[in-house]
């Protein structure tokens, strides 16, 4: 994604401000979940504005399944946390009962 750079004499390579500005689009969009071969659109580009718009479309829908999943998981443990006492026996925890039980599949 980026061309290598000259070293300088201590080793280190010198990019200049368009491959700063490069790595800053790389990291930013990778942090946000954007795979490397969405991240390979030349920055700039505008014929590849619609391809970015459906990738960034794709990953909010993705992150709105996970959300979903999540307030589930958080529902469900909430529930179990709400009728749970305080007991020295294990069988009585509703928490272990309900973890225990098998799947109705």
């Amino acid at each position: 994604m980026l061309a290598p750079a000259g070293r300088l004499a201590s080793g280190y390579r010198r990019y200049g401000s368009t491959e700063l500005k490069r790595l800053r689009f790389v990291r930013r969009a990778n942090a946000l979940g954007v795979s490397l071969e969405d991240i390979r659109v030349p920055l700039g580009d505008e014929k590849h504005d619609a391809k970015v718009n459906r990738s960034a479309q794709r990953k909010l829908e993705d992150v709105d399944r996970r959300i979903a999943a999540l307030l589930r998981v958080r529902h469900g443990r909430s529930a179990l946390i709400g009728t749970c006492q305080v007991s020295r026996s294990a069988c009585t925890c509703p928490i272990l009962n309900a973890l225990s039980k098998e799947d109705p599949s």
